[in-house]
């Protein structure tokens, strides 16, 4: 049940594993250990939030690499689970009292042990007997603390240590001096005992625990409200009518019904009817969105007031909201950066923790307080440094804001590319689909004298008939809308960044770019003022050549026009205020780039347009920007997008572009609306904020902790606090990122 990919280029395989027992940084670290030691392992990352291992291996290295894998983290001594096992435990305990019951029982246990301490506050000696102490505290330390002395006991036979190692040390110190002074006591004394000390410890350690993963369920939420929009059954459309059938059995080319508030199974167009679509949870967009014969459809939006039939195009993982999934899990269970930094601290931290503690008791027996007082002042030393905090700190900061940046249409593909994003000073616009509609027409159709105007552009638009570009779309929807017949060409081919090339009966046709027919050598004097005119008024221009015996002959000019998208002004005049420089890239000629950045708000004489730049240049473009020192965001739509997306240090596509781009992207805007560039930024740096901050306390908690535990200003009931504490606030402080609205 693990999800296993292969990728036959790089010849690797990558499997996600679940992990059970990890409580701390330590013990991250422990597991991608064990895991990197296997052979043909490349890589192995630990994620202590998600509680899973994400590794990569090389394919074909062993027949059961998953069995391998599993007995590595069995043998690290923990519990290895599949993804599916996890996923599932998490659906059947919804309650936010579940794993609640070791908790109550420690308290009720604690509470006798504690209350003399509060009666002593008033004057009242309360202080129970010996052997009702002992009874109360005896379950606490073996039945309950259990699990610190397995996972410690497992990290000692390593020669590692962790939080469980931490904990049972400590409390097996504190529970071991009661014991000892009560049984070498004189008879009729009643000595001072510690029973409480270590009971309260473990009771508030499992306490913490328990809110931590209240907290942890409270982060995956995005995760499981995504799942949750993929319905059980679908209504397939068969010979005898309608019949409900799983969600797993249905196959692209089948065609079934959604009725009004369902929610749309998987992928599809409509094939019959029209509705209105909520598509808010995967897009962010309040809205609902016409949907007509041959609209698209996505799965896990919710159908409006009309019945329709769908043709499924894609199902499984193929289909859009299995991608979101993906895409969000991803980057959930990845590191940032800012991890190595932690990764590094946490593996000397608990040994060098031992070593203060020792050095505690050692000091104090020196200065004379007793072995009693000195061992209790080492037991608050050990209670105190947990590096559960320092653990959780980055994880629990992703989570939550990719979660949070997922319902609002954000979908944030690594961790890098989020704590990279908050730095970004310089933002590259591709113009065509991303600025603007990105849906030009043709404005004007100006011919050669002596040309016949309509057999020249159904010709034109026959050769451009095959090609997805825009420009060419335009030429056919032109062709069509004036009642031109559009024939079938041959011989055609494309020419990347400059035009295409086809025959129609007979004669050989070249649409493309004024540069292209430059580089050529066509003669477009008898052109070239009607194309200045064109181009003065902001239109893109090609032109339309004819090979003829003596070369090849200008023919015709295209205009075409295109208008920015509802908000893109908006959305630069925005970055511009955050102080964030903004570039438009365009392959146009430089007359029609600018005057779409004048009417964009965008200044070409401060060096805000970059014009008459073939796609292949576009990464050149973007690697010339980041020569100045400053962190680049490129966003973009479309396939020639992609090297400059992978060139730039966070590549955010468009949702509504191509797979090739949203593939090379660390950022996706499921909308496509510019404004959501800024509101990537503003989740980047907040979430970024968030880490640091949790960092800042987690470390802060042992800065200030250890020395006054060791100095014995802390005993070990409230070290135990402190270091309960410190887990919740991390957690809870990560998680108000779910309260970030975009702007």
């Amino acid at each position: 049940m693990t999800s296993a990919t292969y990728s036959p280029a790089a010849a690797r395989d990558t499997l996600d594993l679940g992990v059970g027992g990890m409580t701390c940084a330590s013990c991250v670290g422990r597991v991608e250990r064990a895991l990197r030691k296997v052979p043909g392992v490349q890589d192995a990352t630990v994620n202590l939030a998600t509680e899973r291992a994400h590794i990569v291996y090389d394919a074909g290295t062993a027949p059961a690499m998953d069995a391998v894998l599993r007995r590595a983290v069995r043998n690290a001594g923990y519990e290895p689970r599949s993804v599916a096992e996890q996923e599932a435990g998490e659906a059947q305990n919804p309650s936010p009292w579940a794993g609640f019951m070791p908790v109550a029982v420690g308290l009720l246990l604690s509470a006798p042990l504690v209350l003399p301490m509060f009666g002593d506050l008033f004057g009242q000696h309360w202080m129970l007997p010996a052997w009702v102490q002992f009874l109360l505290a005896t379950p606490v330390q073996f039945w309950l603390g259990a699990r610190f002395y397995k996972a410690g006991w497992h990290a000692a036979r390593a020669l590692t240590g962790n939080m469980d190692l931490l904990v049972a040390m400590g409390t097996s110190a504190g529970y071991g001096l009661s014991l000892w002074l009560w049984l070498t006591a004189e008879p009729g004394h009643a000595p001072h005992l510690y029973f409480e000390a270590s009971a309260v410890v473990i009771t508030l350690v499992l306490l913490g625990k328990w809110l931590e993963a209240r907290a942890k369920r409270q982060t995956t939420a995005a995760i499981r409200a995504l799942h949750a929009l993929r319905p059980e059954v679908a209504h397939l459309l068969g010979r005898d009518g309608e019949v409900d059938v799983p969600i797993a059995e249905v196959m692209a080319g089948d065609r079934l019904v959604v009725r009004p508030g369902e929610r749309i199974p998987v992928d599809g167009l409509v094939h019959e009817g029209h509705t209105q679509v909520d598509e808010s949870m995967l897009t962010g967009e309040p809205l609902p969105v016409l949907r007509e014969a041959g609209g698209p459809l996505t799965g896990g939006s919710i159908n409006g007031d009309g019945r329709i039939v769908m043709q499924v195009t894609a199902v499984g993982g193929e289909t859009v909201l299995a991608r979101i999934i993906r895409l969000v899990e991803d980057a959930q269970a990845a590191k940032a950066p800012i991890q190595r930094l932690v990764d590094k601290v946490s593996a000397v931290f608990v040994p060098t923790v031992i070593v203060i503690a020792l050095i505690t008791l050692l000091g104090w027996l020196w200065a004379g307080v007793g072995l009693e007082t000195a061992l209790i002042r080492a037991v608050a030393v050990l209670v105190i440094a947990c590096p559960c905090a320092l653990g959780l700190a980055t994880p629990a900061a992703i989570m939550a804001g990719t979660g949070v940046a997922a319902r609002h249409g954000i979908l944030i593909k690594d961790a890098e590319a989020l704590e990279l994003a908050h730095r970004v000073r310089t933002v590259a616009f591709d113009k065509t689909g991303t600025l603007t509609v990105g849906k030009p027409r043709l404005t004007a159709f100006q011919v050669a004298p002596g040309a016949d105007e309509s057999a020249l552009l159904a010709a034109v638009a026959a050769v451009q008939s095959g090609s997805e570009h825009p420009l060419a779309r335009a030429v056919v929807a032109a062709a069509q809308e004036r009642g031109l017949s559009v024939a079938q060409p041959e011989g055609v081919r494309a020419v990347p960044g400059r035009g295409t090339e086809g025959e129609l009966a007979g004669r050989s046709y070249l649409v493309g770019s004024l540069r292209w027919m430059q580089e050529l050598g066509v003669d477009m004097d008898a052109l070239a003022g009607e194309a200045a005119a064109l181009q003065a008024q902001g239109a893109t221009v090609s032109a339309v050549a004819e090979r003829v015996t003596e070369g090849l002959a200008a023919r015709a000019l295209l205009a075409f026009g295109d208008e920015p998208k509802p908000g893109a002004r908006e959305a630069l005049a925005e970055l511009k205020a955050q102080g964030v420089r903004c570039v438009m890239i365009s392959g146009d000629n430089r007359g029609a780039a600018e005057s779409m950045a004048r009417r964009l708000g965008l200044d070409p004489a401060a060096g805000e347009v970059m014009a008459e730049v073939l796609p292949g240049d576009k990464a050149a473009a973007v690697v010339g920007l980041k020569q100045a020192g400053q962190v680049v965001a490129m966003v973009g739509d479309g396939v020639n997008d992609a090297p400059a997306l992978a060139a730039a240090d966070v590549g955010m596509a468009m949702g509504n572009g191509t797979d090739v781009a949203m593939h090379a992207a660390g950022v996706t805007l499921m909308r496509g609306e510019p404004r959501l560039v800024a509101a990537a930024l503003d989740i980047s740096h907040r979430t970024v904020a968030k880490i640091r901050q949790n960092l800042f306390w987690a470390f802060a908690y042992n800065v200030a902790g250890i020395p006054l535990a060791a100095l014995g200003y802390l005993n070990p009931v409230v070290a135990g606090a402190a270091m309960a504490l410190s887990s919740v606030s991390v957690m809870t402080n990560a998680l108000l990122l779910k309260r970030w609205r975009a702007k």
